[in-house]
């Protein structure tokens, strides 16, 4: 077993324990600093991070491998890499980049498969002349989204 697939398992032991808590990513460098990202269904709580760290930190032994160990939530302006990121925000705003656009758009649904964003939008009137606001929506698959970050207001 790898130094990564140990602390792999080990994070995923100590998750078993908190349910609405995920793992994002995890990263460890040349120098053996291992580098954990979290969320949860409702936020990750400090207490949260102390604990996965505290699982990790014990399990190991730095006779065997030093390391250094860092154990943090994602960031508020990190991209969206997983399905229940998108699920815990339905009724947020998110600016998602495909390859051909990037929409500003409330994530209305997310299933398994696809998103529904919806957003109103500017457009020339049918009849006459000018513009009217229409609704849009779209029905956007995981695999077309090249990044989805949720946009924070204040």
């Amino acid at each position: 077993m790898t130094f990564k697939e140990k602390v792999n398992a080990l994070i995923e032991e100590a998750l078993l324990e908190k349910l609405s808590v995920f793992l994002i990513d995890l990263s460890i460098s040349d120098a053996f600093k291992i580098m954990v990202s979290l969320d949860g269904d409702n936020g990750v709580a400090l207490q949260d991070c102390i604990d996965i760290s505290r699982a990790i930190e014990n399990n190991l032994d730095r006779e065997e491998q030093d390391f250094s160990l860092e154990v943090a939530s994602v960031g508020v302006g990190s991209p969206l890499k997983m399905v229940r990121q998108y699920k815990k925000n339905v009724g947020r705003t998110l600016i998602v980049k495909t390859a051909s656009e990037i929409i500003e758009a409330e994530l209305v649904e997310a299933t398994d498969v696809f998103i529904i964003l919806s957003w109103e939008a500017r457009e020339p009137k049918k009849i006459g002349k000018g513009k009217e606001t229409v609704q849009k929506e779209l029905q956007l698959p995981y695999a077309d989204i090249k990044e989805a970050i949720v946009t924070v207001t204040f």
